[in-house]
Order: C-alpha cells, then structure tokens, then sequence
C-alpha cells in the first residue's frame, strides 16, 4: 500500500514540475517577444515610390547684369543610372560628378526641410527671384528620384512644387516629351513582364533634343517600375 501511495506521490511530483518548467519556459517566449521592437509598415505610397534613373541636361544662362545663372531643363530620357549633364553659358557640356550630385541634393534638401527652397515656393516668388538654382532645377526633374521617399512625398504632395516643376524645363514641349518617354519606358516594362522578359531594364533609346548638341543617339536603358514622379 506505502508503495502504491510513494508511486503515486513521486508521479505527482514530476507532474508538476514538468507544468512548472513548461510555464517558465512559456514566460521567457513571451518576453523575448515583448523586447523585439515593432517595425513600423511601410505607407502605400513608399512602396510604390521607385526610383527611377534620368539622364538629364540642365542649360545655365547668365544675366551679366547682376551676375547670376538662371537654369532650365533642355532634355531628358530615362537611363539605368542618374546622370547630370550641365550644359554652361558659353556652350560648354559636362557630366556632374556624384560628388557633386549629392552636395546639391543634400543642401535642397535641408532648405525643403526649413521651408525656405524656391521648389516649394510660390511660381510668382520663384520667377521674381530669378529661378531654383541648379539644385532645384536638377530636383525638379525626373533626377529628383534620388531622394528619399519622404521628402518626395513631401513635394508630391505640394501644389507649388507641381508648378514649379512644369515651369523648370525650357519649353512645355520639352517637359511633354521627357513624360511621353517615361511613360513609353514603363509601358516597355509591363509588357515585358508580361511575357516573360526582364522584370528590371527595358531598353530605351536616348536622343538628344534640339535644344542640345547634334550628337547620335545612343542607346541606353532605362530602369523599370514606377516613380511618383512621373505623373
């Protein structure tokens, strides 16, 4: 009978130890899981922002009165890679460096953050005060997808900066066939996905306006997906 009773009472024991165990161990899981930290979704609007390569060609017109430099977007086609071409006033052609490229950015984009870039300005204040600069025109271009996304949501969402952008390329001819060829890159795109091809790059021919220099056009290609700033 005391062995039945010491059988029973040593079960009893184990029983409960194992519970014991099981709910520390269920305790430490809950724990561990209450220290990882949440990440925050990501918006609709930053998962459809891609950004999108340009090659773009900027043209610089001094006013020798005062001295300063007016800059206007004179051609733009998609490419793999972003590529500024800065085309002086004196006719003179050259590719900006990345160097470059990311100083200008970085300072446009600490005067959007302080409200004080003529990109968010009214047109009227804009034109008065003689433009965007070179770092404002080269933002308002298809170039401008190298920012992050939420500063471009951020002048997406600006009604002066849609103004400003239309107004910061040479001619409204100008500004339509830079959309009419990003707009023909996307479509290559999607119909290549379609079929089965590249989900990546499409090809794309860069031509040169009549605004630039008399050069062959050579072919390039263009990234794929869709940016914000195609509209």
């Amino acid at each position: 009978m005391n062995r039945h009773i010491k059988k029973i009472s040593n079960g009893t024991i184990v029983g409960s130890m194992s519970v014991l165990v099981i709910a520390i161990l269920a305790g430490c899981d809950d724990g561990a899981t209450a220290q990882q930290p949440q990440q925050a979704p990501a918006t609709t609007q930053e998962k459809n922002i891609v950004k999108e390569g340009a090659t773009v060609t900027i043209e610089e017109t001094k006013n020798k009165e005062n001295n300063t430099s007016t800059y206007k977007i004179i051609d733009e086609v998609p490419s793999v890679s972003t590529r500024v071409i800065l085309k002086d006033s004196e006719g003179k052609e050259r590719i900006l460096t990345q160097e470059e490229i990311d100083k200008l950015v970085k300072e446009e984009e600490a005067k959007v953050e302080a409200g004080t870039s003529n990109l968010t300005k009214p047109p009227e204040e804009v034109s008065q005060s003689g433009g965007m600069g070179l770092a404002g025109t080269m933002m308002a271009s298809m170039a401008a997808g190298m920012v992050g996304a939420m500063l471009m949501n951020k002048l997406m969402n600006n009604n002066n900066y849609q103004q400003n952008r239309r107004t910061s390329y040479k001619s409204s001819s100008t500004y339509s066939r830079s959309q009419s060829s990003f707009s023909k890159a996307r479509a290559n795109n999607a119909a290549a996905k379609r079929a089965g091809g590249s989900s990546t790059k499409s090809s794309s021919t860069t031509r040169r306006s009549g605004f630039g220099s008399n050069k062959p056009a050579t072919s390039t290609r263009s990234s794929s997906s869709r940016s914000s700033f195609g509209g």
